[in-house]
């Protein structure tokens, strides 16, 4: 059966499952229930044990209480010891380094994931694609992945829909995360153990606030808004990327307004988008909490949290709703520590999102935040990045309405080199269609053979086709384990 392991290995990006060299498969199937996500976590205390099948790692005393584990063994390798080293490039580094996790075999990996105003677009999944094949190749090496994806349910966006379509909050994310889920499956993608909504963690953003601003790096303006002291925190914007402050400093003090998305300087740098407000100490400070506005804000998407402070007083934030930033450093910390293996996301989110998480976390926690952070590039539609402001986006139904289609998408992501720009257009998805054809035509030959009685083939070890597929194996594992260098991985 050893051929039939190996070319399903080879062809795993594009396949249902893939499979280990002892052929077995790592099942598709896990899922955390959504309106059961918060009521698994364990609220008794802050020195929680977050047990996997094979071991147990204590997250440090600092950290929110975990989710227990599952009975599905969904992120369970079959090998207790990694089979081989996994090179990845750090974008914390700016250079490919070994992942050493915190527990081996053990890896803790966070990624972000959408916000539910809309559809996702073909753009958006090139990102959960290349969660889902590092996850797989982590899993074929041997490692326990631990994987939590959030779902951001409050924010601008969502608000102004809500309006334009008169429908509650709840209606209409909730529409958008069975869309989601919807289209995971279609591309095949194995789930994370949770997607905590944003909704559902306010108490835990609230708590960080109060650490933040006990460590002297958050404040509250006279409007009622929580900001983050951004001059008191060494290193911002230059943990991922590298700004220049005083760049930063003039594209900031230009902004009259905002809403939460990304905007860009007349010289091309990124710039936070957080809406201006007089009363911030300093003009790059981001938004924590945004105090409740009546002429734009909904009874629905306001919260009033209350915080139990050392010696048993109340520390209320005030009427209002999270920052876009907050959620993931809150739902990290919950779910997986104060320190991460992991996290993922796509390369526009290095500046501002990602470096607010760090500040955010390391601010709180008084500890590094995550070792490794991997970024994956755009999706392009001619020369342009594919997104939703510049209205050149697909989402997945309309861009692959067949099953071959999207089969045909997901190995167009799979064997891209996941760092780089990728276009999407009508060739390169026939060309992937053109690739499985074959791989599938090879993967019917080696049944037929084995059904035949191929399995005598390698009786001795000595046969030249078993020679072959050990060596194009173990090439394949070299590529993989290659900071996910699946153009050769898929070529072999």
């Amino acid at each position: 059966m050893k051929y039939i392991s190996a070319i399903t290995a080879l062809s795993f990006a594009a396949s249902s499952q893939l499979y280990h060299p002892s052929n077995a498969f790592v099942p598709a199937k896990y899922t955390t229930n959504l309106n059961q996500l918060s009521h698994q976590a364990n609220n008794e205390g802050r020195d929680t044990i977050l047990t996997s099948r094979r071991h147990e790692r204590r997250i440090p005393p600092s950290t929110s209480s975990a989710l227990s584990a599952s009975d599905d063994e969904s992120n369970s390798s079959t090998s207790s010891t990694p089979l081989r080293q996994l090179t990845m490039f750090n974008s914390l580094t700016r250079t490919k380094t070994p992942l050493v996790p915190l527990a081996s075999p053990y890896v803790s990996m966070y990624t972000c994931g959408p916000t539910v105003y809309d559809s996702a677009h073909v753009g958006n999944f090139r990102a959960f694609l290349t969660y889902d094949i590092l996850k797989r190749v982590l899993l074929y090496l041997g490692y326990d992945v631990d994987h939590i994806c959030n779902l951001t349910d409050v924010d601008d966006k969502i608000i102004k829909r809500c309006d334009r379509e008169n429908v509650s909050l709840l209606e209409l994310t909730r529409k958008f995360e069975s869309k989601f889920f919807d289209d995971l499956e279609a591309l095949n993608i194995i789930k994370a153990r949770g997607y905590p909504r944003a909704t559902d963690h306010i108490d835990e953003m609230a708590q960080l606030i109060v650490d933040l601003e006990r460590n002297g790096l958050a404040y509250q303006s006279e409007e009622g808004s929580w900001y983050f002291s951004v001059s008191k925190k060494e290193g911002y914007g230059t943990r991922l990327v590298q700004l220049d402050p005083e760049q930063l400093k003039k594209g900031a003090s230009s902004e009259t307004g905002g809403g939460g998305a990304q905007r860009a300087t007349a010289g091309g740098d990124v710039m936070d988008a957080d809406e201006y407000d007089a009363e911030k100490e300093g003009v790059r400070d981001f938004c924590l909490w945004k105090a409740y506005k009546p002429e734009f804000d909904r009874d629905d998407a306001i919260w009033d949290p209350v915080v139990e402070v050392e010696g048993g007083e109340a520390r209320e934030i005030g009427r209002g709703r999270p920052g876009w930033h907050l959620e993931c450093s809150a739902m990290s910390r919950k779910y997986l520590g104060d320190t991460i293996d992991l996290h993922a996301g796509g390369v526009d989110l290095k500046f501002p999102h990602h470096e607010n998480e760090i500040a955010q976390s390391e601010g709180a926690n008084c500890a590094p935040f995550c070792n490794c952070w991997v970024h994956n590039g755009f999706v392009n539609i001619g020369d342009e990045k594919m997104s939703k402001s510049k209205g050149n986006f697909l989402t997945l139904r309309g861009a692959c309405p067949t099953s071959d289609d999207v089969r045909a998408y997901r190995y167009l992501v799979a064997s891209s080199q996941y760092r780089n720009p990728l276009s999407f257009t009508d060739a390169a998805l026939g060309a992937a269609k053109g690739a499985l054809k074959r791989l599938d035509r090879a993967k019917a030959t080696i049944g037929d053979a084995l059904s035949k009685g191929g399995d005598d083939l390698d009786s001795t070890g000595e046969s030249d086709i078993g020679a072959a597929v050990e060596k194009e194996l173990a090439n394949f594992e070299v590529a993989i384990a290659d900071d996910l260098s699946m153009p050769r991985a898929s070529a072999r």
